[in-house]
């Protein structure tokens, strides 16, 4: 008969993981969401639109800003060319006659985004109200 061979210690470490408890405690926690989910109200949110305006402007002033970045403020059917120092001093002349007037500001493709940021840097120093950019929707 062959005797008891011992291994060494007697004791090897183990080196897998037990992934028992593991798989107990993922499924005890997809069981509480499975639970939990249909008890969740979805809730409703009032995202703001787009062209939604409490009022309608009584006038509009369009500033039109063209390829040499040449700028020209256009008054109801009447259009002027004007400087950027002047152009706040004007559109502000025209918002106190005509308290509910809106500044829009159109600019062609391929000016620089630098010019149309001056221009609006320029009106909001002054302290104009209600100041848009005019976007052209393609087909």
């Amino acid at each position: 008969m062959a005797a008891i061979a011992h291994r060494g210690r007697g004791r090897r470490t183990i080196n897998e993981i037990n992934m028992v408890p593991f798989i107990d405690v993922m499924l005890v926690l997809l069981i509480i969401f499975m639970v939990t989910a249909p008890l969740i109200t979805p809730s409703v949110i009032d995202l703001p639109s787009v062209g939604k305006a409490s009022k309608q402007p009584d006038q509009v002033v369009q500033i039109i800003i063209g390829k040499d970045e040449a700028l020209q403020l256009k008054i109801k059917d009447q259009t002027n060319s004007v400087v950027l120092k002047a152009l706040a001093q004007q559109v502000k002349q025209v918002q106190t006659e005509v308290p509910n007037t809106a500044v829009v500001i159109s600019a062609d493709k391929s000016v620089k985004y630098e010019a149309v940021v001056k221009v609006m840097d320029t009106l909001q120093r002054a302290g104009v109200a209600r100041v848009g950019l005019s976007v052209q929707m393609t087909p």
